[in-house]
């Protein structure tokens, strides 16, 4: 796997750099210290995974995984930050970054975290996933419509979507799209993790059978 490192600070990207010299299937291509670096750096070597720092000077790693999505269509994008707020996580998985790491990870948990991308799995700090669930929570839920808030009750309370059609008098082709909505605005990437956001809410804590 080609890997490029963007990073304004030159310790970091030797550090990544060394953490992964003992692995023949990972190498470094190249690394670049800002935003305008990074994209000449990724036209040029067509790095399969890019490890970007969230803040540089100048443009940060949002930034710039917005703009080389277009130049590199094929590469996976894994955000390093020694610090996580909601708003650029939540921008992370609107732009469908595959990987948010804290700078503070053990070199063998950054191994990791890139063989799951590089599998085609998506990999978050839990910290960062945990901040995420506990930050503005009543806000989250206001960007739902009444319909949407029933369909995310009826998801926490384990229901299909079939059975949810049944309950509310939908089509299930509704019920899908209402789901669809529910991920977009709160930022999801499945039902799963729509689900039990739900349920942590205090949501479906009265099952109904499927039926």
């Amino acid at each position: 796997m080609k890997i490029v490192v963007i990073d304004d600070h030159p310790i970091i990207r030797s550090g990544v750099e060394q953490a992964l010299l003992d692995f023949e299937d990972l190498t470094v291509v190249g690394s670049a210290r800002n935003y305008q670096e990074g994209l000449l750096l990724i036209k040029e070597k067509k790095p399969n995974l890019v490890l970007v720092d969230l803040r540089m000077l100048g443009k940060g790693g949002l930034e710039l995984v917005e703009e080389a999505r277009k130049i590199r269509k094929e590469a996976k994008f894994v955000i390093l930050t020694s610090y996580a707020a909601a708003e650029d996580v939540k921008k992370a998985l609107q732009l469908k970054v595959e990987g948010y790491i804290l700078k503070e990870a053990l070199p063998e948990e950054l191994i990791n975290a890139i063989r799951l991308v590089g599998l085609g799995r998506k990999c978050y700090d839990p910290e960062v996933l945990t901040m995420l669930m506990e930050d503005d929570q009543e806000d989250d839920l206001e960007r739902l419509t009444p319909r949407e808030k029933e369909v995310l009750s009826a998801l926490a309370g384990g229901l299909n979507n079939k059975a949810i059609a049944n309950k509310f008098f939908l089509s299930e082709s509704t019920v899908k799209k209402h789901v669809a909505n529910i991920l977009d605005k709160l930022y999801f990437e499945d039902r799963t993790q729509a689900a039990l956001y739900g349920y942590s809410r205090g949501l479906g804590h009265n099952k109904e059978p499927q039926g």
